[in-house]
Parts: structure tokens; sequence; C-alpha cells
């Protein structure tokens, strides 16, 4: 039987959380609160100590919504990737935004 090699890139251990700090694999105390109010039905949850928000105005709408890029090979005219280049590092970004307001629109004209 061939033994598996270890990758050096990928050494076995524990995580390193934030600042290289070890993180702890069980919290039993907050899981156990946790465990505890996923039982409870939501009106039976006391909510009194956070501050109900009224005004909703400074709100974005999908801040931390990130969804799943897949890399690509794209063939672009060099003039093209010089205008995009010139206004700074993430390119790829800006051709990402470029693409989603073109998808954007022609899903608009099918409506």
């Amino acid at each position: 039987m061939e033994k598996k090699r270890k990758s050096g890139s990928f050494p076995r251990g524990k995580r390193l959380g934030l600042k290289g700090t070890r993180t702890k694999r069980g919290r039993s105390g907050q899981d156990a609160e946790l465990e505890t109010l996923m039982r409870l039905r939501d009106d039976q949850i006391d909510t009194s100590d956070i501050p109900e928000v009224s005004d909703w105005s400074g709100a974005v709408v999908g801040k931390f919504y990130r969804p799943i890029k897949d890399p690509v090979t794209l063939r672009i005219d060099r003039d093209v990737l010089a205008w995009l280049k010139s206004a700074g590092p993430r390119y790829q970004t800006r051709i990402n935004a470029l693409l989603r307001t073109a998808m954007s629109a022609e899903q608009s004209r099918k409506r």
C-alpha cells in the first residue's frame, strides 16, 4: 500500500484564525445556547434588548452577496484591454461590471 505524501503547501494541523491565533474547535456554551434558540419558535425568543430599526435609508441591498466566480480565458482587443487597464488595477472587476450591466439591460428589454 502506497503511503500518502504530505503536501508542503497544506500542512495538517489546527487551523489558524485571524492574526495567526489558533481557532477553537468547539465553543460548547455558545453552541448549546444556539441549539436552544434553534428549537424555539420565533415568538418565544425574547428580543426586547435589541433596538428596533425604523430607518432603513442607509441600508445597502446585497452588500454581502458574493456570486460564485469562474475563471475563464477571454480574448480581448488590445486597445480595449489597454483602456480597461488605464483606469488602474481591478480591470477584471470592471469587465465583470460592464458585462453585468449589459446582461441586465438585455434582460430588461426582454420583459
